[in-house]
């Protein structure tokens, strides 16, 4: 039996390694699920390792995904992405990227414009 812990133990490693390579979201602002006071010039999304942006769309509550453009094009680990003037209502950001390892991950974020005082 103690023949199968060391190849065991070797994959597991190799999975949590390879689960750790890709880009992960470490932080987005405005943060996921916030309320802003002011709707946001730009929305910047901060990943483990520089990312490419590949897509991106803005989803205002039920309403049609429109693209976002004027996206940059070189890898980075802070990306900023431009969103327009926005009423008040809730959002999904979303987006797909391409780490340097070449994998395609997608992710989103949520958060809330309030209306006026």
């Amino acid at each position: 039996m103690t023949h199968w812990k060391i190849p065991g133990g070797l994959l597991l490693s190799l999975v949590a390694t390879t689960v750790l390579a890709h880009a992960q979201l470490k932080k987005a602002v405005p943060a996921d699920g916030g309320v802003l006071g002011a709707t946001p010039g730009n929305v910047v999304l901060t990943f483990s390792e520089p990312a490419r942006l590949t897509a991106c769309w803005l989803q205002k509550g039920d309403g049609p995904k429109q693209k976002v453009t004027g996206l940059a094009t070189a890898p980075a680990q802070e990306i900023s992405v431009p969103v327009p003037q926005l009423e008040a209502g809730s959002y999904v950001l979303s987006w797909r990227v391409v780490g340097d390892d070449g994998h395609v991950l997608p992710g989103q974020i949520h958060f809330t414009v309030p209306g006026s005082r």
